[in-house]
């Protein structure tokens, strides 16, 4: 019987364990990842997930079993893995996550030497038709029993302390002024892996950090890991607001994904992030490009453009977005989930990076983050992502374009529909990693026509057979 290979998406693997992801699949692309790429020195590393050390040792015995030497780094970040893969002279890492979703999921992201993005486009259609040749090849022996190749080998290493001092140094964050009082945040690292990388900033850090569900633990017991969910906000902000903080973090469970909550306990949308990062990259690199996702970007564009910036449109998901930056040799990159990727971290996406940025633009400014984005946000008001599952997405997207097209002054297809009018657009999209179509909305300083717009569509695409998600 052919394996259903539905795990692999458009940038990475994923899906539930042990239905889609399991070890027979792991060593496999082990075995495809160092015969296809190809790769003779593997960095890898996992999250919190409790899947994560059988996978990887899966894993570690296909790559070894090809020929590949294998170094892991045990539990990690993401983050973790780029700078060991660009720096160290490996050709690829993996990461074995699951990222945001739930604890029974599990998935592999891989990148090449120089933390390069493997995605279908560049390899990962590749991997995938040869992991399908290799688990349909019979007897091919127990995941746990591999020969490995002479001359091939397995080390441990840990480059944490070396990144730590990259994000310190490169954030400048050590070097604030003193004077005053230290900005107070809650750091919540909702038990996923931020709280590894965070016990070796913490020394030193000149804030106050009120640091929250440190320890990793795979069961996830606040729930999905994952910060953009409503019913995850509240426990972050209520932190924030009994401490009296200044910021509010929250990360995702392998925390390439920091999120923000103002003094108040307000949970502020990543879109408007990437205009106040956008405005201190190019602070350092005048006249640089920022790209930025189709999704929502009106703020964004004219951020950039004010401060001598150049904007530039990439499609949504992280190795569209880093291969669009190699493209440009754009400083920075944004989108609105909080993925944030920086030239100088290889192209790659940060959770850290992120917040000590914006530490540093307070602390020079002396506001607080509601004051420096209560204006952008009145400006150009947005829905925010919202999700829906339906019964034929393409079809279902054709229908919305045809409704609205002929009406609109711009169109482009590079990722979903995109349709602009005088005072208002939107984007529908088809999910990378999910069933699901996911809508977006924004408007000129018309928040009554952003929520007329939204409930407009949403109430055609619910008439569909569309179904909350």
């Amino acid at each position: 019987m052919t394996r259903d290979l539905s795990c692999f998406k458009a940038y990475d693997i994923r899906g539930q364990v042990p239905h889609s992801i399991d070890a027979d699949l792991a060593r496999a692309l082990g075995q495809a990842v160092a015969e296809s790429l190809p790769a003779r020195h593997v960095v890898l590393g996992y999250d919190a997930r409790l899947s994560g050390p059988a996978l990887l040792q899966a894993l570690t015995g296909g790559l070894l079993a090809a020929g590949a030497t294998v170094t892991h780094m045990g539990m990690c970040g993401t983050e973790e893995i780029y700078p060991a893969a660009a720096r160290h002279g490996f050709d690829a890492g993996i990461m074995i996550t699951g990222s945001h979703n739930p604890a029974d999921e599990n998935g592999f992201k891989l990148v090449r030497g120089g933390a390069i993005p493997v995605s279908r486009d560049s390899g990962l259609q590749d991997i995938e038709q040869r992991v399908a040749a290799i688990l349909a090849k019979k007897g091919s022996p127990d995941a746990q029993t591999h020969v490995q190749i002479p001359g091939t080998h397995l080390r441990q290493a840990n480059f944490r302390k070396e990144y730590a001092r990259w994000l310190l140094d490169y954030s400048g964050i050590q070097h604030l002024p003193t004077t005053g009082r230290p900005l107070k945040i809650v750091a919540d690292a909702g038990n996923g892996c931020a709280g590894l990388l965070l016990q070796e900033l913490l020394p030193y850090l000149p804030c106050e950090m009120v640091c929250l569900h440190m320890q990793p633990d795979g069961h996830f017991p606040l729930g999905v890991p994952n910060p953009l969910l409503p019913e995850r906000r509240e426990a972050t902000a209520r932190a924030v607001r009994e401490h009296g903080a200044d910021l509010g973090l929250a990360w995702d469970g392998d925390f390439d994904r920091c999120f923000f909550y103002d003094h108040e306990g307000r949970f502020i949308e990543g879109y408007y992030l990437i205009g106040l990062l956008a405005g201190e990259l190019l602070r350092s690199f005048p006249g640089g490009k920022v790209v930025h996702d189709t999704r929502v970007y009106w703020n964004t564009r004219e951020v950039v453009t004010e401060l001598g910036g150049i904007p530039v449109m990439g499609k949504t998901g992280h190795a569209f977005m880093k291969e669009r930056m190699r493209v440009e040799n754009a400083v920075y990159g944004g989108e609105m989930s909080a993925h944030h990727y920086f030239r100088d971290f290889a192209y790659c996406d940060s959770g850290m990076l992120p917040w000590m940025l914006v530490v540093a633009a307070l602390s020079r400014s002396g506001a607080n983050l509601a004051e420096l984005l209560d204006a952008r946000m009145a400006a150009w008001p947005c829905s925010g992502e919202i999700n829906r599952r339906v019964p034929d997405a393409p079809a279902l997207m054709q229908r919305i374009r045809d409704t609205y097209a002929p009406q609109a002054l711009h169109e482009d297809r590079l990722d979903g529909i995109n349709l602009e009018f005088a005072q208002w657009r939107f984007n529908l999209r088809m999910s990378n990693t999910e069933p699901l179509l996911r809508l977006n909305v924004e408007s000129r300083a018309d928040k009554a026509l952003l929520e007329d717009k939204t409930a407009e569509i949403l109430c055609l695409l619910d008439t569909a057979g569309a179904v909350n998600a």
